[in-house]
């Protein structure tokens, strides 16, 4: 029975609703006449495990695009905008990742409405980059915003899966710079360095929340 209030326990850490089978047998012997065992389905350790693998290649992504672009953003020029557009037509891979991988855990609504959200952000950024640097700061910003709200809730329900801190800190901190962002399109002479330099906490979140899923993915 130890084992059981265990696994039962764990589901309940998750903070999603737990799907249960329920097996009624017959107690010969005793008073109670029956006993119904209630056990957790599996899905919460095959869902971190996911997440897990997804957010190692976020981190890896991430660092490889920052890498990239430090050194080549002089100035705002074809490559550079391509490069600027690639990051939330990533973040759109990642989203349907997720929410395939999560739907039977939790509500992917919010994570679809991250897929629109990092779509338009790709085409705003494809439309500005042939404005200037300070019409891509301000797509980037309000790009930056709006995703790191998402992120910050989507974590926020999923926190007691584990690994989920890092991704709320992340989120909020997306929502802090987004803003910066924008207002440093207005400056006299803005620059895209602070905007590429965004990617490089976010990746070092990615793969701090990835390790502290290691435990949830192996249904501990």
């Amino acid at each position: 029975m130890s084992s059981l209030d265990a696994t039962e326990r764990s589901f309940f850490r998750s903070g999603v609703p737990v799907p249960r089978l329920t097996l009624v047998a017959v107690a010969s012997g005793t008073d109670e006449g029956m006993i119904m065992i209630t056990v957790a389905a599996p899905g919460i350790s095959s869902t971190a495990a996911a997440l897990r693998r997804l957010y190692f290649v976020r981190f890896v992504f991430a660092i490889v695009w920052a890498g990239v672009m430090f050194a080549i953003t002089d100035e705002l020029n074809p490559v550079v905008g391509t490069l600027f557009v690639l990051y939330p037509l990533f973040d759109v891979a990642a989203a349907v990742v997720d929410a395939r991988a999560s739907r039977s855990t939790d509500s992917p609504a919010l994570l679809y409405l991250n897929i629109a959200v990092s779509s338009l952000a790709a085409i705003g950024l494809a439309v500005a980059a042939a404005s200037g640097i300070p019409a891509v700061l301000r797509v980037w910003g309000a790009w930056a915003v709006v995703a790191g709200l998402i992120q910050l809730i989507v974590a926020v329900r999923r926190r007691r899966m584990g690994g989920q801190w890092p991704m709320i800190f992340s989120g909020g901190l997306s929502v802090l710079a987004g803003g910066s962002f924008f207002a440093a399109a207005s400056a006299a002479d803005p620059a895209l360095t602070n905007a590429v330099g965004y990617a490089i906490p976010g990746a070092i979140f990615f793969l701090v929340s990835a390790v502290r899923l290691g435990r949830a993915a192996k249904g501990n």
